[in-house]
């Protein structure tokens, strides 16, 4: 698959690469795995001449035999005797980007931690002392969240406050994965949806379905759901060595969310733990669960949900982790039948965060949440609130659009509405359907206004 997108990623690596004329610059690209972080970095990279390190699971003396083949492929430069330790590595390339400047990007940074923990204090030392005389546009990549939050953004941590620049990077927007869609053929809204929904925009995924002809619904779950497909232990595999000997009780929380229990309470009831400490976790340290509380809400509001950030991650462990069982048996088709009974359900959640980013990619709110009463009374999928020009958009959400009731809706947004006197409000029924015009033109043309008060 071609590069897409990231035009503003490059930009900011491009200004970088730039800073390091003068002195060295430290860049820290972060996000999860299959994002296209590594990608990203050698594209920025392409044109000039740049270093590219891996850290894989090995002694750090086979390591720097690796990297000083590397070396030698890229520079014309005499190495004296045997180098063992990833410090002289470094020290070496500090010494070449004093005449030269070039980009090293080191991927993979956090597996230090296992191999060599000293290596972060090392390089600490070594980036203090040159940084101001050297050339260097080093850029460090890292999958597993909490050990590069840890690495960068910990007091405690030799290299926090070191980075230039802490770049995460997201998934690709709904408009990045329409384009991808539709250079493989496929221009309809549902599709798109269904792309968004079932990969959350990461590009190797898209790439997987892509070249397997696998992206309309359903032949992606023609690809998914059977024997050797990589999807099916790509959640293990992505968050077994985040969660480590806990992983159990996160994997179960994740399920209980995925299946549509958002609530703290709803979870322990469940698992019969107390899930405050997990739950901290899992939205701070590693960035894979957000709250939302109703948009009018007061800060430190108790009224508040759960859901996960990641939609491959919630699709997975709804339809794949809920049914592990049947996974190593090999049936298959029972998973697919679960999928298909079950999938509506599950999507109908998701298409209201397919508006929500649709809403919020117009730039047109500087609000954009959702809204409940205590007990779960009145929900409202869609609130996208102007303040500059008071103007709310209060919007019910269906797969099928034909069912909404716009009368309901007035009636479930009369205490909202209250809050907001002076406001114009334009109450909307939205489908898959009303996505194209909102990709072209935007939501105040894209969206035909049913009613207004």
């Amino acid at each position: 698959m071609k590069f897409y997108n990231r035009e503003n990623e490059l930009a900011e690596l491009a200004t970088l690469y730039d800073q390091a004329s003068s002195s060295g610059s430290m860049t820290v690209l972060t996000g999860r795995r299959r994002v296209g972080k590594t990608l990203l970095a050698l594209e920025s990279a392409k044109q000039h001449k740049h270093l590219y390190l891996f850290v894989s699971k090995k002694a750090e003396a086979l390591l720097c035999q690796e990297y000083i083949e590397e070396i030698r492929r890229i520079f014309t430069v005499p190495v004296i005797g045997e180098i063992r330790h990833f410090r002289d590595i470094f020290k070496l390339l500090i010494e070449l980007s004093r005449t030269e400047r070039f980009t090293l990007i080191i991927d993979e940074f956090q597996e230090f931690f296992s191999i060599n923990p000293a290596v972060y204090s090392e390089l600490q030392g070594l980036w203090d002392r040159n940084k101001a005389t050297s050339k260097l546009n080093l850029i460090f990549i890292g999958s597993v969240h909490s050990l590069m939050y840890r690495i960068f953004q910990d007091a405690k941590e030799p290299l926090f406050g070191r980075a230039d620049r802490i770049m995460f990077l997201k998934p690709f927007s709904i408009k990045s994965i329409f384009t991808v869609i539709n250079d493989y053929g496929y221009k309809d809204m549902q599709t798109l949806f269904s792309a968004y929904a079932i990969t959350g925009g990461l590009p190797k995924y898209l790439e997987l379905l892509a070249e397997n002809s696998a992206i309309p619904r359903q032949q992606m779950f023609d690809f998914i759901f059977r024997q050797y497909s990589p999807f099916l232990t790509e959640g293990k595999n992505l968050l077994i060595e985040e969660f480590g000997r806990d992983h159990g009780t996160y994997f179960s929380i994740l399920e209980l969310i995925a299946a549509g229990k958002t609530a703290r309470s709803e979870i322990e009831a469940v698992l019969e733990i107390h899930s405050g400490a997990y739950l901290s976790k899992l939205e701070g340290e590693y960035a894979l669960v957000d709250r939302h509380r109703p948009i009018d809400a007061k800060p430190g509001s108790r009224l508040q949900k759960y859901y996960i950030r990641d939609n491959f991650l919630s699709f997975w462990f709804r339809f794949i982790y809920k049914n592990l069982s049947a996974v190593e048996t090999g049936n298959f088709a029972y998973i697919r039948e679960i999928a298909e009974r079950d999938y509506a359900t599950w999507a109908g959640r998701i298409l209201e965060r397919f508006f929500h980013d649709l809403y919020a990619a117009s730039g047109e709110y500087n609000r954009i949440g959702s809204y409940w009463e205590r007990g779960n009374k009145n929900e409202i999928d869609l609130v996208a609130i102007n303040d500059l020009k008071k103007e709310i958009v209060i919007a019910e959400i269906k797969v099928n659009k034909s069912r909404i009731n716009l009368a309901e809706l007035e009636k479930k947004a009369k205490n909202l509405c209250l809050e907001y006197k002076g406001y114009s409000v334009e109450f909307r029924a939205l489908g898959v359907e009303d996505a194209e015009l909102l990709l072209t033109e935007g939501c105040t043309r894209g969206c035909t206004i049913n009613n207004k008060n």
